[in-house]
C-alpha cells in the first residue's frame, strides 16, 4: 500500500508535464500557424502592391501614349495648317480670267477711268476719246462706232451729265453687243455621241485646245477618243499624242502626209466600235488660198455626215487672241467655208487685244465658247460674257 501511495504523484506530475508540454506544443503550432497566416497575408499583400504598381504602370503608359498621340495629332494639324498655307490656292473661274485679262485691262479699263476722270462734263471730246481706247484694244472700227453710238444715245436719253456714270453704262452696251455668246455659249456635246470638229490655221492652239478640251471631257466622266486629222503640220500627230496621254485618252491617227478625211473616218469607226462618248477631230491647218481649204474641209464633213450622221456636231474654229484684228479676216475666211458653231479664243493671257471677242460678237455673229487664259491643263474655260467684262472694265 505504502509504495503504491509514493509513486501516484509521480505520476501525476508526469501528467501535469505532459500538459504542460502539449500546451507549448500547440502554443508553438499556434504561433507557427499565426507565423504562416502574416506569410500568406504578407505574400498577397506584396502581390497585390505588385498589381497596383502595374495597373498604374499600365495607366502611366497608356495615359503616355494618350498624350504622345494627342500630341502626334497636334503636330500633323499644324502641319497639314503649314502646307494648307503653303499650297499655292486654287483660283476659281472668274480670278483665272481676271489673270489672263490684266493686259487687255490695263489697256481699255485704266486708259477709260483716266478719260472719265479728266471730264467735268460729258461732251463730243469725250466720246471720241473713248472711241480711240476701243479702236486701239482691237475691238475694231465698225465694231467701236456701233458701240459709241449706243452709248451717246443712251446718254441722251437717261440724261446722264456725270462723266463717272458712263463707265457703267458702255458696260452694257457691250453686254449687249455680245448677246449672242450669252445664248449660246455652251459646247454642243448632248445627246451622245458627239463629234467636234476643230478648225483653225496651225499654230493658233488648235492641238493644245484639243488637249484640254479632251482632258475637261474626261474628268466629266465622258469616254473620248480623239482623232489626228492635221497629218500636212510636222510633228503635228506626235504633239497631239503627247496631250492624249497626259489627258488618259487614246489617239486615232495615220502617218505624216495621209488623207485627213481618212483619218477622220477610222476616228468615226473607231468612236463607235468603242461606244465613245466624245470624238474630237483635229482638221488640216493649212490656209493657202480659200479653195484649198474649202476642198479639205468639205470632205471630211461629207463623210462625218455619211458615216456618222445620228452624232452631235460641233464645228469650233480656233482663234488666237495675240493676233488681232487678224483673228477676224481668219474667222470670216472660215465661216465662208464651214457652218462654225463656236469659237474658242486662245492665248488671251498673253496679249492686251483681248477686245477683238467684242467684234467677232457684233459682226460675225458666231458665239465665243471658250477662252485660254494660261498655258495649264485646266486653263481653257467656258466663256461667259458677264465675267468678260467686268474683266476687261473693272
Amino acid at each position: 500500500m505504502f509504495k503504491w501511495f509514493k509513486k501516484k504523484p509521480k505520476k501525476k506530475e508526469e501528467i501535469i508535464e505532459r500538459e504542460e508540454l502539449i500546451e507549448e506544443v500547440e502554443e508553438v503550432e499556434e504561433l507557427e500557424e499565426i507565423e504562416e497566416l502574416e506569410e500568406v497575408e504578407k505574400i498577397e499583400v506584396e502581390e497585390e502592391l505588385v498589381e497596383e504598381t502595374e495597373e498604374s504602370e499600365e495607366v502611366r503608359l497608356v495615359e503616355q501614349i494618350g498624350e504622345s498621340l494627342d500630341i502626334e495629332d497636334e503636330v500633323e494639324e499644324e502641319k497639314e495648317e503649314v502646307v494648307e498655307e503653303k499650297a499655292p490656292k486654287k483660283l476659281s473661274l472668274f480670278e483665272k480670267l481676271m489673270g489672263g485679262l490684266t493686259k487687255t485691262r490695263n489697256d481699255i479699263s485704266n486708259k477709260i477711268d483716266g478719260i472719265l476722270k479728266s471730264y467735268k462734263k460729258i461732251d463730243e471730246e469725250l466720246f471720241d476719246d473713248l472711241e480711240e481706247v476701243l479702236v486701239t484694244a482691237d475691238v475694231g472700227v465698225n465694231t467701236t462706232m456701233t458701240l459709241i453710238d449706243n452709248l451717246r444715245a443712251r446718254v441722251k436719253e437717261e440724261r446722264v451729265s456725270e462723266p463717272n456714270e458712263v463707265k457703267e453704262l458702255l458696260k452694257d452696251e457691250i453686254k449687249k453687243l455680245m448677246a449672242e455668246s450669252k445664248l449660246n455659249n455652251k459646247l454642243n456635246v448632248e445627246p451622245s455621241p458627239a463629234i467636234i470638229l476643230v478648225v483653225g490655221v496651225n499654230g493658233v492652239g488648235k492641238t493644245t485646245t484639243i488637249g484640254k478640251l479632251a482632258h475637261r471631257f474626261k474628268n466629266e466622266g465622258k469616254k473620248v477618243l480623239i482623232a489626228a486629222g492635221d497629218t500636212f503640220r510636222a510633228a503635228a500627230i506626235e504633239q497631239l499624242e503627247e496631250w492624249g496621254n497626259r489627258a488618259g485618252v487614246d489617239v486615232i491617227s495615220h502617218s505624216e502626209g495621209a488623207d485627213p478625211a481618212a483619218v477622220i473616218f477610222d476616228g468615226i469607226q473607231a468612236a463607235k466600235a468603242r461606244k465613245a462618248d466624245i470624238l474630237i477631230c483635229d482638221t488640216a491647218g493649212r490656209l493657202h488660198n480659200k479653195s484649198n481649204l474649202m476642198n479639205e474641209l468639205n470632205k471630211i464633213f461629207r463623210i462625218t455626215e455619211r458615216e456618222y450622221s445620228e452624232a452631235t456636231k460641233e464645228v469650233l474654229l480656233v482663234l488666237d487672241a495675240t493676233t488681232g484684228q487678224n483673228a477676224m479676216n481668219q474667222a470670216k475666211v472660215f465661216s465662208e467655208v464651214a457652218n462654225i458653231t463656236g469659237i474658242a479664243l486662245t492665248k488671251l493671257d498673253g496679249t492686251a487685244k483681248g477686245g477683238v471677242i467684242i467684234a467677232l460678237q457684233s459682226e460675225l455673229k458666231i458665239p465665243v465658247k471658250l477662252v485660254g487664259v494660261g498655258e495649264g491643263i485646266e486653263d481653257l474655260q467656258p466663256f461667259i460674257v458677264e465675267d468678260f467684262v467686268e474683266a476687261i472694265i473693272k
